[in-house]
């Protein structure tokens, strides 16, 4: 038990609930990172088109981006317990039927269902920790759950492969369900009923269309890239259906009376840096895990197996950094932490964009993974404890819920802009060998343009990491400036829209 006053020590009913949320993060983490490396076997499997393969990532992405702030305000109103247990038991029902998926589009919709099961958790996951413990260790506890998603990744690639290969796509969905079935067990067993928030009543339900509307639009028309090209009306049209619904979206969140984006958080400049940081970061570090992972197999010609193994290194070490990122944010805080860690990032995207080729060594590719998974470890538990420690119990749900909607919206465009820039340079025809990891045997004079598309896409993300660095810094500045101006209280800790009088 960890030494100081009594009363900042945290209960043991928050160290077993530390236990549950890591296990269940464990548990999403791995089902992602997992299909990645999977994702040629499947597409194979069921013949799908680019357009199918792109969608089986981008479909589980997209619903957890709107599904996360219903939940968050759900939450809010019924109670944390009863939707994390609710999304424990979707998770794992869903992930049982992906095994009997008999179509690639019926694979995409159960992972809607899926999505739907881990929004539930995530919206809840940071919120529970930040309720149950006291500030001094929070840091420490959002270092060990978010080193549960580094976990995932280190042993997703690695697991997808060894299943894909050994017993066949399906039981990279199926191993999911004793592992969900036990954290539903240990959930009902630990999590203690929670209160409902008073006054916190009511769903933005205009709110949560516009943005499926904006973002389902946009990524249609990054999704159709590939096989359309880039000055296409269909993908021109995503875009502009995406820039068009932005400022109506703006217009309905002032007037609702409980919005899903509350306006008047941004007001806050260090959560609305660190808001902007955390879309920067997540749009930066997880496109470069998606191409890494198809990159030994579509471009060095790696089965599954020996590509999972290779981009081991980078999720050690995320595990490690997380963890230790905990434990260093009361020295240096939060912030100071979220700025060394997206430097860590751009670092290795700028080392990958120096050394990716067809016939680079492992060595430098390995040194670049690295420090990539130093800067990912580090960065999500000290940007979660920077943007909700301090917030009322009542706020907790909603304003995480945010942290992980603009986070999201980060993976699902950094994923879809990814894997079309990767694609755009090979012709048409042989696009779908990209994504089955067949490029190297059906055409191997074409992988010089996949390592052109691997070029344009990390050159990308390298800059949107500098941009994110220059956002946390930023963010770290307004924080000193509104500390020493001590306010009464912040815009973030005043009662939200709707809240009871």
């Amino acid at each position: 038990m960890p030494a100081g006053p009594p009363e900042e020590r945290p209960s043991r009913n928050a160290w077993w609930s530390l236990a549950v949320v890591s296990l269940a993060s464990v548990l999403i983490g791995l089902g992602g990172n997992a299909l990645n490396v999977a994702l040629p076997a499947v597409v194979r499997h069921f013949r799908a088109s680019p357009l199918a393969a792109n969608w089986m990532l981008l479909s589980f992405m997209l619903a957890s981006t709107v599904l996360i702030v219903v939940f968050g305000r759900f939450a809010d109103m019924f109670g944390r317990r009863a939707m994390y247990l609710a999304g424990l038991a979707a998770y794992t029902a869903a992930s049982l039927l992906l095994g009997l998926a008999p179509t690639a589009w019926t694979l995409v919709a159960l992972r809607v269902l899926q999505a739907a099961g881990g929004a539930m958790l995530l919206a809840n996951s940071a919120a529970i920790l930040t309720e149950v413990f006291p500030r001094p260790h929070l840091g420490r506890a959002m270092g060990v759950y978010t080193a549960g998603f580094s976990i995932a990744q280190l042993a997703g690639p690695t697991l997808g492969g060894f299943l894909v290969e050994t017993y066949g796509w399906r039981w990279v969905f199926w191993y999911n369900v004793p592992v969900g079935a036990a954290c539903l067990a240990l959930g009902a067993a630990v999590l203690r009923p929670d209160r409902r928030a008073a006054g916190e009543r009511g769903l933005d339900v205009p709110g949560n269309l516009l943005i499926l509307a904006g973002l389902g639009g946009l990524l249609f028309g990054l999704s159709q890239a590939n096989d359309r090209g880039w000055g296409s009306p269909v993908v021109l049209g995503g875009v502009l259906v995406f820039a068009v619904l932005l400022p109506v979206f703006a217009r309905v969140e002032r007037r609702a009376r409980h919005p899903v984006v509350d306006l008047a958080l941004f007001r806050d400049r260090p959560f609305a840096l660190g808001l902007l940081a955390s879309f920067l970061n997540a749009t930066a570090r997880v496109g470069a895990v998606v191409i890494m992972a198809l990159f030994f197999q579509s471009v060095q010609g790696e089965d599954a197996v020996a590509a999972g193994l290779k981009v081991l290194p980078m999720s050690a070490v995320a595990v490690v950094a997380s963890t230790g990122a905990g434990f260093l944010d009361r020295r240096v805080g939060a912030r100071t932490m979220a700025a060394a860690a997206t430097a860590l990032t751009a670092l290795g995207l700028l080392a990958l964009l120096a050394t990716v080729s067809a016939d680079a060594g492992y060595a430098p590719i390995a040194g670049a993974l690295m420090l990539l998974g130093a800067g990912s470890g580090a960065f999500l538990p000290a940007n979660a404890t920077a943007l909700l420690d301090g917030l009322p119990a009542r706020r907790l749900g909603i304003v995480n819920a945010m942290r992980l909607m603009v986070m999201n919206a980060g993976i699902v465009l950094s994923t879809g802009l990814s894997l079309s820039l990767v694609a755009a340079p090979v012709p048409a025809a042989l696009r779908g060998a990209v994504f089955a990891g067949t490029l190297p045997r059906v055409a191997p004079d074409r992988v010089p343009l996949l390592v052109t598309g691997y070029r344009y896409a990390l050159g990308g993300l390298a800059v949107l990491a500098l941009l994110a660095l220059a956002a946390c810094l930023a963010s770290r500045r307004a924080a000193r400036d509104r500390d020493r101006r001590r306010p009464e209280r912040s815009v973030v800790d005043a009662p939200g829209p709707g809240a009871a009088a």
